[in-house]
């Protein structure tokens, strides 16, 4: 199915494509979608690098936040604030349990 673009496919639930964005160097690199993690009114996505990244081991994952802007317009940022990233792997975690119940 094509997307008009990642933040459509991010809340495709059907979804099994790679996700791609672009990183400070904007060079293009995939990710698999972990989870859509709501948490406080906010939105955030676990993605799991495809490629090895710098500074991301094999096994870890990436959180980012779904963000709009003064337009309107969705996004999508990197969380770098590691008491966040910490409260929506919790929350994932938490969701997991409830789920295998």
């Amino acid at each position: 199915m094509p997307y008009d673009n990642e933040l459509d496919k991010i809340f495709d639930e059907e979804n099994d494509e790679p996700v791609y964005l672009y990183d400070e160097n904007d060079n293009k690199v995939a990710f698999d979608q972990v989870a859509v993690i709501p948490l406080n009114d906010d939105v955030f996505v676990i993605l799991k690098p495809i490629e090895p990244m710098d500074d991301v081991g094999e096994d870890e994952a990436l959180v980012f936040e779904i963000c709009e802007d003064e337009e309107g317009e969705e996004f999508i940022q990197l969380v770098v604030d590691e008491d966040v990233v910490d409260e929506v792997f919790a929350e994932y975690y938490k969701l997991l349990e409830e789920d295998e119940d």
